[in-house]
């Protein structure tokens, strides 16, 4: 079992798993001229942006929650601030001062032209023929739309976009914008096994281990002697006059059934080159015969437990041999 380092024994991974558990099952970002996007429910567990959203991020690289995209907000590319608006601008001298009409036309005789010049006593007449338009789709349809720029005269159907910070008053461009991805996270089902394992297995080990005066890391790395740094579930170290390291992983059955031997070929290999005191391999709820024999073989202790108290007392009984 692999995990970023100290995800697992967090205790505010466990207040937002709770959170999610308990029915709040996603995690939605609220839009913030400040922030761009802010997680409220994250916050009052970590703090205000951008805590929240590398805390979720966090959390989505440990495997614990899944991500779909939410939205994608512009930012300046000066300041990075979110507010920002976008502004539709003269293609010629590039003011945004610009005048956008609907198009009409006069569907039987084929007239052309802005909605103003349509337009007389409020009614919809056509200008060339003089027949009043009053049936949509039949008499007129609408053919888009035209603009006209107020700064420089000149008219167009498709405007120039620009984007203008309100922070630094910095104009910009689509190819000149940043962009920041805000996720809506959930839950991963398939990490509660490994997050319920945590909590009501390691947790108590871990607490027994330090009351036996033991430094406790989990997970703990250790040096081993061809360069290489190991990684173990737990490891646990003792000063003082009787110096001592301890490696611990666990290993729990998919199917309920007996653990395989993999996991003990795997726990020697990095036992070995670490040197370390005393190698556990914690299998629950049993290991197969196999892999009891290879532990024998290769000086493991193996402890078959379902249960925290019972993996306790029978790792108590093998350390006091």
């Amino acid at each position: 079992m692999e995990w970023e380092k100290g995800v697992y024994g967090d205790s505010r991974v466990q207040a937002l798993v709770s959170k999610l558990m308990s029915g709040d099952v996603h995690v939605q970002p609220i839009f913030d001229l400040r922030f761009g996007f802010r997680y409220q429910d994250v916050e009052i567990i970590v703090g205000e942006p951008p805590s929240d959203s590398e805390f979720l991020e966090r959390l989505h690289r440990a495997g614990i929650l899944k991500r779909e995209l939410y939205d994608i907000v512009v930012c300046c590319p000066s300041c990075g601030s979110a507010n920002v608006s976008t502004r539709y601008c003269c293609p010629i001298c590039k003011s945004f001062i610009i005048k956008r009409s609907s198009l009409i036309e006069h569907v039987k005789c084929g007239y052309m032209d802005v909605e103003e010049k349509f337009r007389l006593g409020g009614r919809l007449v056509c200008p060339k023929c003089h027949v009043k338009l009053t049936r949509p789709d039949v008499d007129y349809r609408r053919a888009g739309v035209w603009c006209t720029c107020k700064s420089c005269g000149k008219s167009f159907d498709i405007p120039a976009t620009q984007h203008f910070c309100r922070e630094c008053r910095q104009v910009f461009t689509f190819e000149e914008a940043d962009f920041k991805e805000a996720y809506v996270y959930s839950l991963n089902i398939e990490a509660l096994k490994d997050l319920t394992l945590y909590w009501t297995m390691f947790k108590p080990i871990r607490d027994y281990l330090e009351s036996r005066g033991f430094k406790v890391e989990s997970p703990g790395f250790l040096q081993g002697k061809s360069g290489v740094k190991h990684m173990f579930d737990i490891a646990a170290y003792h000063e003082g006059a009787h110096k001592k390291v301890i490696a611990i992983n666990i290993s729990a059955s998919t199917d309920n059934d007996a653990v395989q031997d993999q996991p003990v070929i795997e726990m020697f290999a990095k036992a070995f080159d670490s040197q370390v005191d005393s190698a556990f391999l914690i299998a629950i709820p049993k290991i197969s015969e196999t892999g009891r024999k290879l532990a024998c073989l290769y000086k493991i202790n193996v402890v078959e437990a379902k249960k925290p108290e019972e993996a306790i007392t029978k790792m108590e009984e093998q350390m006091l041999r």
